[in-house]
């Protein structure tokens, strides 16, 4: 069941080209309903509106519980690198998110299962499919049935605003601004649901697709649409070419600020929600939206502060270059020096070594921010001069063979040749790295990981 509406996307190619413009193609996928519907039904998740129906529905047995605690067992992440750019600039291969795409592009479960071969078993695949049967008739009577007459009105309210709004030029903004490229063929397919009794909705972008849900009730589409420009300008960012990507990290490289490296860490983020929850909902709505533009403070706080020079840059029909880059690195300098002291911000882009994994679990509760993370559980020369390559945080967590184990961490480290310890001791130690992050030893003995890791902080005496 799909129900489309095409809005024409503002093409940014020469005049030779104009003939074939690319689409947003605004639909209703039945197929990526179901699978929103069952992932939130999963045990992990909080409590939401999808779960609440379902709970105190008929539906709510034995058998189908299994079935839902199968889907959690479905091995259908996977990732992969593209290893030529530069770490962080670009956004990883990842599997469930080319099986929503296809469960978007496709009109029946049989035709998802054929495009899909080969990105998870086919076993996976066919459990998958499987359980996507089983639960749709429950999510037509649950969900869609009791809330289509006004979805369907919704959607068709959507194209309409779209076409008056012309909020097709905000991708034009996006591709000068990012200094971006777009193939016209390329369609971009915005797939929405409908989200009833919430009053917030979730919203994600992946390669050429923007997935929402739409709060039944709602009309405020400045917002929406402010978010989903938000999600578009990250695909914009990461399809910068790798020339682009190397200048960037090049500039960030350059400045002699202490901060660049976190700095660097924070501006894709950054950057959408200037241009997203600023610049596109301020034009929209007509005025700037005086409350937080993310619920994250370092993004919101970062964003707001850089809005006027991006603002600039997008009057002025001017491309991020180093002049920007620098002033970017300025303004946190001027305004957020102590971010980089705060453990929330440092901990937010982590590299975890600990030969126990429940450190791991650890580390999330104690700092449940992670937009970055890498974890292994060795503490090898190996891992060790991987985790030094990246640059994120870096923590490790010392509990077997201390001795040997602070041994070799301070040889694969230049800052720590004349560092002593005492292997025998339990002590927290910091310091900043040759890349500008912030590397944190812990050497434990008996006290529990969770009292270990509230201790951190960083002495800014240590350099």
């Amino acid at each position: 069941m799909i129900y489309r509406f095409t809005v024409l996307l503002f093409c940014f190619c020469t005049a030779a080209l104009m003939a074939q413009k690319p689409v947003f193609d605004i639909k209703y996928s039945e197929q990526l309903a179901v699978f929103v519907f069952v992932q939130n039904l999963s045990s992990p998740n909080p409590e939401n509106p999808f779960k609440a129906a379902f709970l105190k529905s008929a539906y709510n047995t034995k058998e189908y519980n299994g079935l839902i605690t199968a889907f959690d067992t479905l091995a259908i992440d996977y990732s992969y690198q593209f290893t030529e750019y530069p770490y962080v600039s670009k956004m990883p291969g990842m599997t469930r998110e080319l099986l929503k795409k296809n469960l978007i592009a496709t009109t029946s479960l049989q035709e998802f299962k054929l495009r899909s071969l080969g990105l998870v078993t086919n076993v996976t695949l066919n459990e998958l499919v499987s359980l996507l049967t089983t639960f749709t008739p429950i999510y037509r009577k649950l969900i869609y049935e009791p809330n289509k007459i006004k979805f369907e009105k919704q959607l068709a309210d959507l194209t309409a605003y779209s076409q008056a709004k012309n909020t097709t030029d905000y991708f034009d903004t996006g591709l000068v601004f990012y200094h971006t490229t777009w193939d016209d063929s390329i369609p971009f397919e915005i797939a929405f649901y409908p989200l009833p009794n919430a009053k917030g909705f979730t919203a994600q972008a992946f390669y050429n697709n923007f997935i929402s849900a739409i709060q039944t009730e709602t009309t405020d589409y400045d917002e929406l649409f402010s978010v989903m420009l938000h999600e578009i300008f990250h695909i914009i960012y990461d399809e910068q070419s790798l020339s682009v990507k190397k200048d960037i990290q090049r500039y960030f490289k350059e400045n002699p600020s202490q901060n660049s490296a976190y700095a660097y860490l924070l501006l894709n983020e950054a950057l959408a929600t200037a241009l997203g929850n600023g610049y596109v909902y301020g034009k929209l709505k007509g005025e700037i939206d005086p409350n937080r533009w993310y619920n994250w403070k370092y993004i919101s706080d970062m964003a707001q502060q850089m809005y006027p020079l991006v603002s600039q840059y997008i009057t002025d029909k001017k491309p991020m270059n180093q002049a920007f880059i620098n002033a970017y690195i300025q303004l946190y300098d001027t305004h957020f020096p102590e971010w980089t002291n705060e453990m929330d911000n440092l901990m937010n882009y982590r590299y975890m070594l600990s030969e126990n994994k429940s450190d791991f679990a650890e580390i999330r509760n104690v700092y449940p921010h992670g937009a970055m993370t890498e974890e292994e559980d060795a503490i090898t020369e190996s891992s060790i001069a991987k985790m030094k390559a990246i640059p994120l945080t870096k923590i490790v967590i010392v509990s077997k063979d201390n001795k040997t184990k602070l041994t070799m961490i301070r040889q694969q480290f230049p800052e720590l040749k004349n560092w002593k310890f005492e292997a025998a001791k339990e002590f927290e130690y910091t310091i900043l790295l040759r890349d500008k992050t912030r590397l944190f030893l812990i050497n434990q003995i008996s006290t529990p990981t969770s009292v270990l890791l509230k201790k951190l902080k960083v002495d800014t005496t240590t350099k």
